[in-house]
């Protein structure tokens, strides 16, 4: 089962996995449509939900369990991008967190029990690299893809003797559709260095490839763009000289401002 699975990642996972070999597979995202176009291009099965329906993605996976037998493989891949700082709404802060940290909650909790009494099962978890270092520009972007990561770490760890298996994705760049589903993202405009894309775009059907090998490897970080680990490496070691490169970065990235979050206030 893949969220998001309607474009982008999402469907570049859905024909990697039915072209290695999976029995079924759901594309399960917001546009029913979509979702609907990739399931018959794979001969899976659609389902228009919202993520941050529990309850949906409860019903979902119930369903498919009963007709297709237990879900190996939970690819929870739903996300978007904002801008904005201190001053962005609470809705909107609140509407992100549903989207990038409770749907991973929600998608653990409805198919973990069938993989636990089966001794097996994996999560494939979409974040991102700005929830290893950050995203200049977006506060909620920044801290709900550092807490995806939490989430995919804690899960890693606690289930792990019950043979559940977890990775999570943290790309830069990928050529999809992103910008143009999210809200409120002119600051990126025209921005080929922006901390997105610095280290090149690639394409969604590399990102698929490289989960595939990171899940026949049980290996946790799929990093599509290795530099990546490298950054983490600096800021794990030298914090303040991170924090100084990256103020020096927004300035060469801004550098006749303003930036969101310069007016703080309601």
């Amino acid at each position: 089962m893949i969220t998001g699975g309607g474009s982008g990642i999402g469907e570049a996972l859905a024909v990697a996995v039915a072209a290695a070999g999976a029995a079924h597979v759901v594309v399960a995202d917001i546009d029913a449509e979509q979702a609907g176009r990739v399931a018959a291009a794979v001969g899976g099965t659609a389902a228009g939900i919202d993520v941050r329906d529990e309850a949906a993605i409860k019903a979902v996976v119930d369903s498919t369990e009963d007709v297709h037998g237990p879900i190996g493989l939970f690819a929870s891949n739903a996300g978007y991008v904002t801008t904005g700082g201190l001053e962005d709404s609470n809705d909107r802060i609140q509407a992100m967190w549903e989207v990038h940290v409770m749907s991973h909650i929600y998608a653990a909790r409805a198919v973990l029990p069938q993989m636990i009494a089966n001794g097996s099962g994996y999560l494939l978890n979409t974040a991102s690299a700005a929830g290893l270092l950050t995203q200049i520009g977006s506060l909620s972007y920044s801290v709900t893809k550092h807490a995806a990561i939490s989430l995919a770490e804690w899960l890693a760890i606690t289930h792990h003797h019950q043979g559940i298996r977890v990775s999570v994705l943290c790309p830069q760049a990928v050529r999809t559709n992103i910008l143009e589903n999210s809200p409120d993202t002119s600051i990126w405009d025209g921005l080929d260095g922006s901390v997105a894309g610095q280290d090149g775009v690639v394409e969604p059907d590399d990102v698929a490839r490289q989960c595939l090998e990171a899940i026949g490897e049980e290996r946790f970080w799929v990093l599509p763009h290795p530099a990546v680990a490298d950054y983490v490496v600096r800021k794990a070691t030298d914090i303040d000289r991170w924090l100084a490169g990256m103020r020096r970065f927004q300035s060469a990235l801004h550098p006749d401002g303003p930036l969101p979050g310069d007016a703080i206030g309601p």
